[in-house]
Protein backbone atom coordinates (compact mmCIF):
# COMPACT_ATOMS: atom_id res chain seq x y z
CA UNK A 1 0.00 0.00 0.00
CA UNK A 2 1.35 3.77 -0.81
CA UNK A 3 1.02 6.14 1.77
CA UNK A 4 0.36 9.70 0.80
CA UNK A 5 3.77 10.28 1.88
CA UNK A 6 5.58 8.07 -0.30
CA UNK A 7 3.35 9.46 -3.46
CA UNK A 8 4.94 12.84 -2.35
CA UNK A 9 8.51 11.26 -2.23
CA UNK A 10 7.81 9.91 -5.38
CA UNK A 11 6.71 13.37 -6.82
CA UNK A 12 9.72 14.94 -5.29
CA UNK A 13 11.98 12.40 -6.93
CA UNK A 14 10.20 13.03 -10.47
CA UNK A 15 10.32 16.85 -10.18
CA UNK A 16 14.09 16.62 -9.64
CA UNK A 17 15.27 14.48 -12.46
CA UNK A 18 12.48 16.17 -14.75
CA UNK A 19 14.26 19.28 -13.79
CA UNK A 20 17.89 18.23 -13.93
CA UNK A 21 17.12 16.55 -17.02
CA UNK A 22 16.92 19.28 -18.74
CA UNK A 23 19.00 21.34 -16.29
CA UNK A 24 22.19 19.41 -15.36
CA UNK A 25 23.95 22.46 -13.75
CA UNK A 26 21.23 23.48 -11.61
CA UNK A 27 22.48 24.42 -7.71
CA UNK A 28 20.85 22.63 -4.80
CA UNK A 29 19.34 25.92 -4.36
CA UNK A 30 17.31 26.32 -7.64
CA UNK A 31 15.98 22.87 -7.09
CA UNK A 32 14.72 23.29 -3.64
CA UNK A 33 12.99 26.74 -4.88
CA UNK A 34 11.19 24.92 -7.85
CA UNK A 35 10.29 21.72 -6.76
CA UNK A 36 9.27 23.23 -2.99
CA UNK A 37 11.34 21.32 -0.98
CA UNK A 38 14.14 22.67 1.79
CA UNK A 39 17.99 22.56 0.03
CA UNK A 40 18.72 20.06 3.26
CA UNK A 41 16.18 17.81 1.58
CA UNK A 42 17.02 18.32 -1.58
CA UNK A 43 20.89 17.49 -1.02
CA UNK A 44 19.53 14.56 1.17
CA UNK A 45 17.68 13.03 -2.20
CA UNK A 46 20.40 13.73 -4.35
CA UNK A 47 22.87 12.27 -2.50
CA UNK A 48 20.60 9.10 -2.51
CA UNK A 49 20.55 9.28 -6.59
CA UNK A 50 23.75 9.37 -7.00
CA UNK A 51 24.30 6.65 -4.59
CA UNK A 52 21.73 4.36 -6.30
CA UNK A 53 23.23 5.30 -9.28
CA UNK A 54 20.45 7.28 -11.22
CA UNK A 55 22.27 10.55 -10.99
CA UNK A 56 26.69 10.91 -11.63
CA UNK A 57 28.11 14.15 -10.79
CA UNK A 58 30.32 15.82 -13.09
CA UNK A 59 32.38 19.29 -12.63
CA UNK A 60 30.57 21.52 -14.63
CA UNK A 61 33.38 23.34 -16.66
CA UNK A 62 31.68 26.32 -17.50
CA UNK A 63 31.32 27.75 -13.81
CA UNK A 64 33.78 30.33 -12.82
CA UNK A 65 33.57 28.64 -8.85
CA UNK A 66 35.06 24.98 -9.93
CA UNK A 67 33.39 23.20 -6.69
CA UNK A 68 30.04 23.37 -8.83
CA UNK A 69 28.63 20.46 -10.60
CA UNK A 70 26.32 19.03 -12.84
CA UNK A 71 23.75 16.96 -11.97
CA UNK A 72 23.44 14.13 -14.75
CA UNK A 73 21.18 11.28 -15.39
CA UNK A 74 22.40 8.13 -15.96
CA UNK A 75 20.93 5.19 -18.46
CA UNK A 76 19.80 3.86 -14.54
CA UNK A 77 17.82 7.07 -14.43
CA UNK A 78 16.34 7.58 -17.52
CA UNK A 79 15.16 4.68 -16.78
CA UNK A 80 14.00 5.74 -13.24
CA UNK A 81 12.73 8.46 -14.90
CA UNK A 82 10.89 7.18 -17.28
CA UNK A 83 8.85 4.80 -14.74
CA UNK A 84 8.56 7.52 -12.09
CA UNK A 85 6.46 9.65 -15.01
CA UNK A 86 4.62 6.85 -15.89
CA UNK A 87 3.28 6.32 -12.60
CA UNK A 88 3.07 10.37 -11.89
CA UNK A 89 1.24 10.28 -15.09
CA UNK A 90 -0.86 7.37 -13.75
CA UNK A 91 -1.84 9.10 -10.07
CA UNK A 92 -2.49 12.78 -11.52
CA UNK A 93 -4.84 11.34 -14.02
CA UNK A 94 -6.71 9.51 -11.53
CA UNK A 95 -6.99 12.26 -9.39
CA UNK A 96 -7.94 14.74 -12.33
CA UNK A 97 -11.03 12.17 -12.64
CA UNK A 98 -12.39 12.17 -9.57
CA UNK A 99 -11.88 16.28 -9.10
CA UNK A 100 -13.84 15.95 -12.29
CA UNK A 101 -16.50 14.03 -10.95
CA UNK A 102 -16.69 15.77 -7.96
CA UNK A 103 -16.95 19.03 -9.88
CA UNK A 104 -19.87 18.12 -11.55
CA UNK A 105 -21.59 16.51 -8.49
CA UNK A 106 -21.34 20.03 -7.08
CA UNK A 107 -22.64 21.50 -9.93
CA UNK A 108 -25.42 19.60 -10.15
CA UNK A 109 -26.00 20.42 -6.02
CA UNK A 110 -25.61 23.93 -7.07
CA UNK A 111 -28.51 23.82 -9.67
CA UNK A 112 -30.89 22.13 -7.09
CA UNK A 113 -30.15 24.56 -4.43
CA UNK A 114 -30.09 27.53 -7.35
CA UNK A 115 -33.65 26.28 -9.23
CA UNK A 116 -35.32 25.89 -5.07
CA UNK A 117 -34.71 29.63 -4.00
CA UNK A 118 -36.36 30.85 -7.47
Amino acid sequence: MTTQRDKLREDVKFRILRLLQDNPEMSQRDLAKAVGVSTGGIHYVLAALVEKGVLKLSNFTAAEDKRRYAYVLTPKGLAAKADLTRRFMIRKLAEYDALKAEIEEVRGDLSVLISTQK
